[in-house]
């Protein structure tokens, strides 16, 4: 094992923790001595404390020697979003506004994590309130581009090699794009099954849970793990907690049945985006899958629109009364979302949230013949800047609908940087979906690197 600790994925790491041959602390040591490595370039965590991960592992090791039933994620490291709220530990949101702030209670999704057996290793720089203004994160392929957001020290810390699972949020494109930009896996699992209490809110309708690992495996052990009914979050669905079977992936019988979607706004992707996809499906189909290039109903053409009036309506009423506190202290851009949100009349949300509940029906309706789709997951390679996270554009839709998707490593770009390809679901399909995903990224079959640093 050796240095080389850092490189398991979550299910290996799980594993080898379980049948003792690696204890939680040798792994959080070895955790604890990369992000030494990578920290000082890529700057993920908002708060880091290394005597109490140990503390934590330690306690984890005597939790197995006892013989205490083993949780799914027992005495892994994992890290947390910064607007998901951790008992004792702050949680800042991205904001001077709430600097030092010490929550006395976790999030549902944490207390899930730690009762089956996971920790908080530290936080992840989060962008501004979950929204555009980015934070001190760099792309961990080359600092001087973009991680992509709001999500974004979750994503960098997963591809560094930091830790092997870590949570985010998604209320456009904050799982999908960073991961892509990043060189991970980013998985939404489909509205209302990882609970969002605890959670700073945006818009209650859009936003959802996301985690960021290694592999597609990985994904489906950590959301498996963390599925749950929360009764603090309108949108949980206990029912569909209960009918989620996402671990052990069941085998796939056969190749999948994709549908190739380049999506109404397949006019911004990148050239290398689309020659990229245009190859992925041309390797998927010689593996075996029924590919077939369709496009979504006319009826999605508007999905971009509803999208942004249901965010920025939403978005404008939880956050309304800190603007008129606060208004100083907030970023140009999230001043800007809350004053056009302001002005969108509640008659304008209502019929935008109805536009939405049609274009969920009519993607139900399309995804009847296939096990899922396949679409790009952002414009291109991550831009060079940090002053902004990049455009969310390829992942607005599937986010509206509440589909589960999950963006995989498909390649490089002509500036050296990750590329993705990004699967979509059937609403509460997460299993199909995953094992669709799951085929693949085997089919693909792209090595699992780590940047130099």
């Amino acid at each position: 094992m050796g240095t080389d600790r850092y490189q398991l994925g979550l299910r290996e790491a799980v594993e080898r923790i379980r049948t003792g041959v690696l204890t939680s602390e040798d792994y959080t040591s070895a955790l604890l001595e990369r992000i030494a490595q990578c920290e000082p370039r890529i700057h993920a965590f908002a708060w880091l404390d290394r005597a109490a991960a140990l503390e934590k592992a330690r306690v984890a090791d005597r939790r197995h020697a006892a013989g205490e039933p083993l949780g799914l994620l027992h005495g892994i490291p994992v890290g947390i979003k910064d607007i998901i709220a951790t008992a004792g530990i702050p949680t800042e949101m991205g904001s001077a506004l709430f600097a030092g702030r010490v929550p006395k209670g976790s999030a549902a999704v944490v207390r899930r994590l730690e009762t089956e057996g996971g920790f908080v290793l530290g936080k992840t720089v989060t962008a501004e309130l979950a929204y555009f203004h980015p934070g001190a994160t760099r792309n961990p392929w080359n600092a001087a581009h973009t991680p992509g957001g709001s999500s974004m020290g979750s994503a960098a810390a997963v591809a560094a090699g930091a830790v092997p699972l870590a949570l985010g949020t998604q209320t456009n494109g904050s799982v999908i794009r960073p991961a892509a930009f990043c060189g991970c896996i980013g998985y939404k699992p489909s509205a209302g099954l990882l609970g969002r209490s605890g959670i700073q809110p945006f818009s209650p309708t859009l936003d959802q849970v996301g985690v960021f690992t290694r592999s597609v495996e990985d994904a489906a052990l950590a959301v498996a793990a963390l599925i749950g009914p929360d009764p603090d979050d309108v949108a949980s669905d206990a029912e569909a907690c209960g009918r989620a079977r996402l671990w052990p992936l069941a085998p796939s019988s056969a190749p999948p049945r994709l549908a190739a979607v380049r999506s109404p706004v397949w006019g911004q992707a990148e050239p290398a985006q689309q020659e990229l996809f245009v190859a992925s499906v041309a390797r998927l189909r010689a593996a075996g899958a029924s590919v077939e290039e369709v496009e979504l109903p006319a009826a999605f053409g508007a999905a971009h629109a509803v999208q942004r009036t249901i965010m920025y309506a939403e978005g404008a009423r939880t956050l309304g009364t800190l603007q008129a506190e606060h208004r100083a202290a907030l970023s140009d851009a999230l001043n800007r979302l809350i004053d056009e949100g302001r002005a969108i009349g509640d008659t304008a949300l209502a019929t935008a949230l109805a536009e939405r509940r049609v274009l969920q029906d009519r993607l139900a309706r399309f995804l009847a013949g296939y096990d899922a789709i396949v679409t790009p997951p952002a414009r291109g390679e991550a831009p060079a800047t940090r002053e902004h996270t990049g455009d969310p554009v390829f992942c607005t839709i599937w986010t509206l609908v509440a589909a589960p998707a999950l963006t995989l490593p498909a390649g490089r770009g002509p500036q050296g940087l990750p590329l993705g390809l990004q699967v979509v679901g059937a609403a509460h399909d997460d299993a199909q979906m995953l094992a669709a995903a799951r085929w693949i990224e085997r089919a693909l079959d792209e090595p699992r690197a780590f940047p130099a640093l």
